[in-house]
């Protein structure tokens, strides 16, 4: 499931639309997705497509009445929807978008505190997912755990560059390989799910301001 904090790139002229992200904003929505076993179906659906939700159950450990609940819940929220065949629980459902935009900033104070539960819901779980990675590497090939990466950079930026760099990565992130996220057929032989998490943020508070805009004490 993709998670962004941008607006989602926009496809070349004549090229086949990608599946648009879900921007969400409102506190509602962002409550009623902020349960750990909503993400991990939307994880599950995310990966393996349509399911019921025995199958779904199956994939993250849950009972299939669990799992049942859920999926109806979400898809009152529209995150999900019924991919048709079957009845009650053999009733198989599917992801109504790739993935979602969570907005980084809100007017709304009850907004603000949602969205920042559900992303640390959400991180907590890739995190996990990270260490899991570091403690099993070594029963991988070699030649995937030489292509995995580890890495981390400091710089000085602007505002202004930190934003333009965000967007940068965003729009190649989005529009090389998102396309097989919905299309199975696009996944060349041998592909394997691969995460990818970004950071950007200061680790210091910027100068205080004068009225001018120039930093405070200067003449």
């Amino acid at each position: 499931m993709t998670i962004e904090d941008a607006e989602p790139a926009q496809p070349a002229a004549g090229a086949t639309p990608l599946p648009e992200l879900r921007q969400i904003s409102d506190a509602r929505t962002l409550r009623a997705l902020t349960h750990p076993v909503r993400i991990a179906i939307l994880e599950a659906l995310s990966l393996g497509g349509a399911m019921t939700a025995t199958e779904a159950g199956e994939q993250i450990g849950e009972s299939p009445t669990t799992c049942s609940f859920h999926l109806r819940q979400l898809a009152k929220y529209g995150f999900v929807e019924e991919a048709g065949g079957g009845k009650g629980r053999a009733r198989p459902w599917r992801m109504t978008s790739i993935g979602m935009s969570l907005t980084a900033s809100h007017d709304d104070p009850e907004a603000e505190i949602a969205s920042a539960a559900l992303a640390r819901l959400i991180r907590e779980r890739q995190l996990d997912r990270y260490r899991h990675w570091l403690e099993t590497s070594s029963v991988y090939p070699r030649q995937w755990r030489e292509a995995a990466a580890d890495s981390q950079f400091m710089f000085y930026l602007t505002v202004e560059e930190l934003e333009e760099l965000n967007a940068e990565l965003s729009d190649l992130l989005l529009t090389r390989y998102r396309d097989r996220l919905a299309d199975p057929a696009r996944r060349p032989a041998g592909s394997v799910p691969v995460e990818l998490l970004l950071f950007s943020y200061p680790i210091a508070l910027p100068p205080a301001a004068g009225d001018d805009g120039a930093p405070a004490g200067t003449g």
